[in-house]
């Protein structure tokens, strides 16, 4: 028989990860989130609960309505993206449950860091970078966003502004001075 007419075996191609973006936990620690990541992935679930998946839905009904759908792309496509909405859907919802949201505003002023930080530090080359510390599905490395179980947020996490920490790389370790330490202000209510 072809590959074509196997089933996937259950978990095969249910790989809720999506696309690396979010890694997974490590054991025993908590998802933090900053207040406006919890929004975004909250909006998105919505958004595919309450729009995209209706109109997928939809779409399918009616390409099902048109008789053979061995040869019914709308049909084929859309049960496909059906599928892959789903997949969204219960990932977002499992990492919402277990998301623990920490404001980084409660650490407005201070100089020391801790989640939601944004650090800008030294290498010994005496190159400064920014990174801001975020949470595993809100970090964003093109943004200058890092996770907080980053080898470079475990290094600076609790580090104080003039701290020199050690950084280990894949080239070794490295000594890294953190120059400032900001957070965003609290919102105005």
């Amino acid at each position: 028989m072809s590959k074509a007419f196997t089933r996937e075996t259950e978990g095969e191609g249910d790989d809720d990860d999506q696309d690396g973006a979010a890694s997974s936990l490590p054991a025993g620690t908590k998802n933090y989130i900053t207040p406006a990541g919890y929004t975004r992935l909250r909006d998105e679930l919505l958004q595919l609960i309450d729009e995209e998946r209706p109109k997928v839905v939809e779409v399918v009904h009616w390409a099902a309505s048109n008789g053979d759908r061995s040869e019914n792309g709308d049909y084929i496509y859309g049960k496909k993206r059906l599928r892959e909405i789903d997949r969204r859907i219960r990932f977002l919802t499992r990492r919402l449950e277990i998301a623990e949201i920490a404001d980084p505003a409660l650490h407005h002023g201070g100089d020391q860091v801790f989640f939601g930080a944004t650090v800008t530090y030294a290498d010994e080359a005496g190159d400064e970078r920014t990174v801001t510390i975020m949470g595993i599905d809100e970090a964003d490395t093109l943004a200058g966003q890092v996770s907080w179980v980053s080898p470079i947020a475990r290094a600076l996490i609790k580090a104080r502004q003039g701290d020199v920490v050690r950084l280990t790389t894949p080239m070794g370790v490295q000594e890294v001075e953190v120059l400032k330490v900001d957070y965003p202000p609290p919102a105005q209510a």
